[in-house]
C-alpha cells in the first residue's frame, strides 16, 4: 500500500521539485499540494494523508502552527531552509514527527517520508547535534510540564524507555518480544497518557525525566 503524502510549501517551484522526487518512488503517492498553512490543514483534514511535508514560513498560517492543528490527524515532517533553534524546537513542541533541511538529497527525503509513515521519528543529523547540545547545556527544549510518568503501566514505561533510546517500532517489538502492531498501540497510549504529540516529544520527555529513574 502506498504512503499518501501532502506537500505544503508556498513556492510552486519548490513544491514541483518535491513532488517530482516523491513520484519517483513506487511506494509513495502525492495526494495533494498546499500553498499555505491554512490550506494544508484543510486538505490534510479532508484527504487524511499518512504524512504532510510541511514548510515553516508560509502565508496565512505558518508551518509550526499548522503542525499543531494537525496533531492526531496525520504525521508531519518539517522540510525547511531554516534550521534556527526557534523553528527546530517549535516544530518538535508542535508535534512534528521529523525535521529536515531542504538541502537534503532526494534519496534521504524519500527515506524520511517512509520512516515517518511507519510511525518513527527522524531529525536531520545537524539538527540532532544541536538538540544534544541543548540538553547538555540545560536549554528549555520543553515549554511546560506534561503528565506525570507514574500514570503509565510497567509495559508502557518500558516502551517509553525504548523510545527515549531512539528505537524504532520494529526495534521495540524485538526488544520487548511483542508484535509490531502491539508496539504501535503501546506507543499511541504512551503519547495520549502523557499529553504528547509525537514520539520525538516522547524522547525529549524521557530525557528530561531519565535522571529521576523512569
Amino acid at each position: 500500500m502506498s504512503v499518501k503524502v501532502l506537500v505544503a510549501d508556498d513556492h510552486a517551484a519548490v513544491r514541483a521539485g518535491i513532488v517530482l522526487i516523491l513520484d519517483g518512488a513506487d511506494d509513495i503517492e502525492v495526494v495533494g499540494e498546499a500553498g499555505d498553512g491554512e490550506q494544508a490543514v484543510a486538505m490534510a483534514s479532508e484527504l487524511r494523508p499518512d504524512v504532510v511535508l510541511m514548510d515553516v514560513r508560509m502565508p496565512r498560517l505558518d508551518g509550526i502552527s499548522a503542525t499543531k492543528e494537525l496533531a492526531g490527524v496525520c504525521d508531519v515532517l518539517i522540510l525547511t531552509t531554516f534550521d534556527v533553534d526557534e523553528y527546530v524546537f517549535g516544530a518538535l513542541r508542535a508535534g512534528a514527527a521529523g525535521f529536515l533541511l531542504k538541502n537534503t538529497d532526494a534519496e534521504s527525503l524519500v527515506h524520511a517520508v517512509r520512516v515517518v509513515a511507519r510511525g518513527d521519528g527522524l531529525i536531520s543529523p545537524g539538527v540532532t547535534r544541536r538538540l544534544i547540545a541543548a540538553f547538555a547545556e540545560g536549554a528549555p527544549v520543553r515549554r511546560e510540564a506534561v503528565a506525570d510518568p507514574d500514570g503509565l503501566t510497567p509495559r508502557e514505561r518500558e516502551v517509553l524507555a525504548c523510545i527515549g533510546r531512539g528505537m524504532s517500532n520494529a526495534e521495540i517489538a524485538r526488544e520487548l518480544e511483542m508484535a509490531e502492531a502491539t508496539t504501535k498501540t503501546h506507543v499511541s497510549r504512551v503519547l495520549n497518557k502523557l499529553g504528547l504529540r509525537s514520539r520525538v516529544q516522547a524522547a525529549i520527555y524521557y530525557s528530561d525525566y531519565y535522571s529521576e529513574g523512569i
